[in-house]
């Protein structure tokens, strides 16, 4: 029985899509947010599809600033609960890692456990002069006993500057170098990897750097992104569909008024 998944991210841009079928993309992050309803609309239509024929809706769910992520993950939830679809949640690093080791097979660069190793640090523009990033492992390297231990990020999902991101990096490299067999190379995956590829460059072994995210692959990608949305809900059915900031939004709780001269209106008014 074929499972029809609507996939919706905007956590740069948007992108929205059945899979099996082309997505449609949204890069100007000042009128993705509007067209973001249309667009969904217009996939279910494209896909032969009415919504009730919906059976899982996956979301990106970050990391990525505020508004964007906000809208798309609000979206998903709202069309969840009138259709009946299964709700999913993704982040959007994990899956940069799946679509690189898939890039390198297809070109012939993949190597094996005894020439070299691929690590993949999957990255997303988080503004201010900063990344998200997530170091991922090379699924068949290491020592790990088991499927858990192959599957743990080096680096878990965090918000840093490029040049922290590197020290980070070859600090980890180097304690992962030393448990296994070959060399070791460094894939700098996503968005944001050509506009900090200066400061990216000083990863020691670093091997590609491509401003790409696996979404923008197409209906390929969109398969990809469900495929590891679906895994990961095997594993823990009861996680949450919640955003990653990684940072506070910028807007606050005002405080409250300074009392000035023993004037306690603002007390009184409370």
């Amino acid at each position: 029985m074929v499972t029809h998944t609507l996939v919706i991210d905007t956590s740069f841009g948007s992108t929205v899509g059945v899979t099996g079928h082309e997505p449609i993309v949204e890069t100007d992050s000042r009128t993705h947010v509007e067209k973001l309803q249309g667009n969904i609309a217009r996939a279910i239509t494209d896909a032969g599809l009415k919504p009730s024929d919906l059976d899982e809706i996956v979301v990106g769910v970050g990391p990525a600033p505020f508004t964007g992520l906000r809208a798309g993950i609000v979206a998903a939830k709202a069309l969840a609960f009138a259709t009946g679809a299964k709700l999913l949640g993704q982040n959007v690093l994990e899956p940069q890692a799946q679509w690189n080791l898939i890039r390198r097979g297809k070109s012939g660069t993949l190597g094996s456990p005894q020439t070299f190793h691929v690590l993949t640090l999957a990255v997303n523009d988080a503004r201010r002069k900063q990344l998200y990033f997530e170091l991922c492992p090379d699924p068949v390297g290491g020592k790990g006993t088991g499927e858990t231990d192959v599957a743990k990020p080096l680096i878990g999902m965090d918000i840093d500057y490029p040049s922290s991101i590197v020290e980070r990096v070859n600090q980890a490299v180097r304690a992962y170098r030393a448990t296994v067999e070959g060399d070791v190379m460094v894939d700098v995956i996503g968005h944001g990897a050509k506009k900090y590829a200066a400061e990216l460059g000083g990863i020691e072994s670093v091997g590609d750097i491509i401003d790409d995210s696996v979404l923008d692959q197409g209906k390929q990608g969109l398969g990809i992104f469900a495929a590891e949305a679906e895994l990961n809900d095997k594993k823990s059915p009861d996680t949450l569909v919640e955003p990653l900031y990684l940072r506070r939004p910028d807007a606050e709780v005002p405080a409250p008024l300074k009392h000035v001269l023993g004037h306690d209106g603002a007390e009184r008014n409370a």
